[in-house]
């Protein structure tokens, strides 16, 4: 009689285990330096899309908490019991409830170095693009376009210093968090970023453009009379006032300067995600062309009522050919 010996498949190591600080009581994750955190995030988010997510998120928390419970195999966790861990977890980290992680959201949970913490809870997300264009301007000392190595150095020393002013930051452990921002922020890999990358290290609260009354809605569209599509009538004098108070940060009246910039930051961003000092320098240059009737190089209240009715009517139009479309598909 022949004995058939079944061989299993060696069990996949954890990679968390080697961040576990053993000894009396429980087992606890190490605080991470930020070359250890990116090893953890590149490790975890296998596609490089900058999420966490489906298999990957399950994966890993099946092994973080395999690591604090002391498990010596995550797949003992069972099914039920992940996923009421889970539930719980997101609900607790998945701060924007999109179902995924993301790398601030992961710098909330794991254990890090504390500077490096700071990095991600820096007074955030800022009021407005208005300020994000001063921080802009402070730090591209050159006038590059490009926040560079040497400059987003720079401003993650000020970040540090503003959050902890008693904070000591050596230069080298100021390199290793300016290499791992820009692991994490610089998509195109040009070893610097551009305005938009920026702009996801620095986000701002609100684009006070995205405010439903610059956009038509189908419940107005709908109550609208017969052949009349989308409907601009929810824009009113006090609508354009508010908006102008908004980006008219010193209430002299103009938007002007920076304020002007971070206008037009907010209009670059409702047609395209990618975009660069360029693209800006382009769109404030046709903003000025077109709008600014009186030539002086600054938008009054005025000339922004002309900005924000073609808003409302870009977005009334194009509602209107999304409306027919799909009254034509389904149409027999």
């Amino acid at each position: 009689m022949t004995t058939t010996t079944t061989v299993r498949p060696p069990r996949r190591p954890n990679f968390l285990d080697q961040y576990l600080l053993r000894g009396p009581g429980s087992p606890r994750l190490q605080k991470l330096t930020a070359a250890q955190f990116m090893d953890v995030w590149a490790h975890y988010d296998s596609d490089s899309n900058g999420f966490i997510e489906g298999s990957e998120l399950d994966g890993f928390l099946h092994e973080f908490l395999a690591a604090v419970m002391n498990l010596p195999n995550p797949e003992a966790i069972p099914k039920r019991t992940l996923d009421e861990l889970k539930r719980s977890f997101m609900e607790e980290y998945d701060v924007n409830h999109d179902g995924k992680i993301e790398i601030k959201e992961l710098a909330q949970l794991l254990p890090l170095d504390e500077n490096f913490f700071l990095l991600f809870r820096f007074n955030n997300p800022l009021e407005s693009s208005v300020e994000f264009m001063r921080i802009w301007k402070q730090f591209d000392k050159d006038f590059s376009g490009y926040i560079e190595a040497d400059e987003l150095k720079d401003f993650l020393r000020a970040v540090i210093l503003r959050s902890n002013s008693s904070a000591v930051i050596d230069d080298d452990r100021l390199l290793e968090y300016t290499d791992s921002i820009l692991r994490i922020f610089d998509t195109n890999k040009d070893g610097k970023l551009q305005l938009s990358e920026m702009a996801q290290l620095l986000p701002v609260r609100e684009n006070f453009l995205n405010r439903a009354v610059f956009k038509a809605s189908t419940r107005g569209a709908q109550a609208s009379p017969k052949g009349q599509k989308g409907s601009l009538r929810t824009l009113t004098a006090q609508d354009v006032e508010t908006v102008f108070l908004l980006y008219d940060r010193d209430g002299n009246g103009m938007i002007e300067n920076e304020e002007l910039y971070g206008l037009c930051k907010d209009l670059l961003e409702l047609a395209k995600s990618d975009y660069d000092m360029d693209d800006l320098e382009a769109f404030h240059d046709a903003i000025i062309n077109g709008c600014d009737i009186n030539h002086d190089g600054k938008i009054n209240q005025k000339e922004l009522t002309m900005i924000l009715l073609a808003i409302a009517k870009t977005a009334a139009e194009e509602e209107s050919k999304e409306i027919d479309s799909t009254a034509a598909a389904s149409t027999p």
